[in-house]
């Protein structure tokens, strides 16, 4: 990506070395299949269930302090990376909100290293990079990039500035309403329509992830040459049947909440593609469809 002379945003609150605690409840994100998701299908649940019931295990019951925490020098440059991401994200949401007669509410990236407490609840680094609309705030341990590099083979800048898009897409959601009624008929249904509920979510925050990097280009000639086959190869790589099939062999669609590596990619494409945040309703579409 084209990022020199980007300014970065100042919507940060940087946690690193805070310390630890335990616990956790979370909404989903993109990584909840990505660094947990081997183990949780095997076992044929929902990752963030999984994560749930062991975290405790993980992080232990008392709070830690790291005040000697020193960051490395690749975890600062991917620092500066995460905020000119967010600023851009910030410049192309403002923009979109103001076309639609609204006010964009920035959210806040927090990092964090190893685990941290967010308005959901405590949680490790174990469930990767997510969204907490009780605190409209993104968190991220920077070591999930070099894990989504080793772990999946996923890697490039444009890879990793769709990771935090994509959580930011999930805040748009919030701030548009999507969001919360989608967790609302979640809690209504049985698990099975709720997976399904899911995957339309996360589907919908790929097609947003795609649409702020349509902006994003138009505005600043972001995007190089291999960009976008970065971003869709993190997007294959992430579907669950991908993920099931590298864990157990086989994939479970009942047990979906983020959807196949087709759909993640189609969305994604979709959102690049036209810009345009009318295109990307998954909610009214039949599930098959998607």
């Amino acid at each position: 990506m084209r990022l020199n002379g980007r300014r970065e945003s100042s919507n940060i609150s940087d946690r690193r070395g805070s310390g630890r605690g335990p616990g956790l409840k979370i909404g989903g994100g993109i990584t909840a299949v990505i660094i947990a998701a081997i183990i949780a299908w095997i076992s044929g649940g929902n990752p963030l269930d999984v994560l749930t019931s062991n975290v405790g295990n993980i992080v232990g019951g008392t709070q830690e302090s790291s005040a000697t925490y020193t960051p490395t020098e690749e975890e600062e440059e991917l620092a500066r990376f995460s905020r000119q991401i967010l600023a851009g994200t910030e410049d192309v949401w403002t923009k979109l909100f103001n076309e639609m007669g609204l006010e964009y509410e920035a959210p806040t990236l927090v990092l964090f290293n190893d685990a941290v407490q967010s308005g959901c609840g405590n949680a490790t680094a174990a469930v990767g990079p997510f969204y907490c609309s009780a605190d409209e705030c993104l968190y991220i341990d920077l070591s999930f990039f070099r894990d989504m590099r080793k772990t999946l083979g996923a890697d490039g800048d444009f890879a990793y500035a769709y990771v935090i898009a994509h959580e930011v897409g999930h805040h748009v959601q919030h701030l548009l309403g999507t969001l919360d009624e989608a967790h609302s008929a979640m809690n209504r249904t049985n698990s099975t329509e709720a997976n399904n509920i899911s995957v339309r979510i996360e589907l919908q925050a790929d097609f947003l992830a795609g649409v702020w990097a349509h902006h994003d280009n138009a505005m600043f000639n972001s995007i190089e040459p291999g960009d976008i086959e970065e971003a869709l190869d993190a997007s294959m790589k992430i579907g669950d049947d991908y993920l099931q099939k590298k864990a157990q062999g086989y994939a479970v669609p009942d047990s979906f909440t983020h959807g196949t590596s087709a759909q993640r990619s189609r969305w994604l494409r979709r959102g690049l593609s036209t810009g345009d945040i009318r295109q990307g309703d998954t909610f009214s579409i039949p599930y098959s469809s998607l």
